[in-house]
């Protein structure tokens, strides 16, 4: 349920928003939410020190988080899957290159890598969701290759290939179907990863930038604030950890329903 709404949320947030989450209103700073003495019924989730509606600015934040996350989730594990079928289907020294690429990507630290793409490209959605592509793809591309050599070598696909079936036809038949449960699962469990990545990003200001809102820097902006206002960081930082646990929960459910093990008891 919960990942259900951070979807819904993410496609439609600002449709859903009460307020423009970039006014301010300096006469309306640090308003608590409704339900707190002094607060008022128009900001339900209270106000920020510009006076800003939180309620607005944590679903136009979801929207952000949704888009970065499930965008560098498909485009990663698109790459990864690509990798994975040419490298461990063909083998020999096209596997031996694909693999020491992959290992490299993965021994860069994420937020030098962070650094390095901000500094040469600048700052953005679009960066934020490269940063996280060339950080992530490799993990994909190694839990999927151990997958493709296993599959590979099954009767079926080399009786496939004895019978004239070239290697397109083994892949997209025979390989990449056994592929779609492990794929599905480690997605699942990449996007928790990413939707911290990208408010880690944005919490140091390499990320999202503002007037935009999302988790991370919403958090950044009430880490001054957590003894006067505690709703600005920990609203936010509340809808971060419970979004990141469904997802991880999802994965693990994943996991269990499609294990062909799980599924004989």
């Amino acid at each position: 349920m919960i990942l259900a709404g951070f979807a819904l949320f993410g496609l439609f947030g600002p449709m859903l928003a009460p307020r423009d989450p970039t006014k301010q209103s300096l006469t309306d700073t640090l308003l608590p939410p409704a339900f707190m003495d002094g607060g008022r019924s128009q900001y339900l989730l209270g106000t920020d020190q510009l006076g800003r509606d939180v309620l607005s600015r944590l679903l136009a934040g979801t929207q952000v988080s949704f888009f970065v996350a499930v965008g560098a989730v498909l485009v990663a594990g698109s790459i990864g899957l690509f990798v994975a079928l040419v490298g461990g289907f063909l083998g020999g020294r096209v596997d031996a290159i694909l693999t020491r690429v992959a290992d490299a990507s993965m021994a860069f630290p994420v937020l030098l890598l962070a650094i390095v793409v901000v500094a040469v490209f600048g700052k953005g959605i679009v960066i934020v969701i490269l940063v996280l592509v060339l950080a992530v793809w490799p993990q994909y591309a190694r839990v999927l290759r151990s997958e493709v050599v296993t599959v590979r070598n099954q009767d079926f696909v080399t009786m496939s290939r004895i019978m004239g079936g070239s290697s397109w036809w083994s892949i997209t038949r025979h390989v990449l179907p056994n592929l779609v449960p492990t794929f599905l699962v480690l997605a699942t469990l990449q996007l928790g990863l990413a939707i911290i990545a990208e408010g880690s990003l944005s919490f140091l200001g390499i990320g999202v930038q503002p007037p935009a809102a999302s988790w991370g820097n919403m958090l950044a902006d009430g880490r001054n604030y957590l003894a006067t206002a505690w709703w600005i960081p920990v609203i936010p930082g509340m809808c971060l950890s419970a979004t990141v646990l469904a997802a991880n929960l999802t994965g693990d459910w994943l996991r269990q329903a499609l294990d062909p093990a799980t599924r004989r008891r």
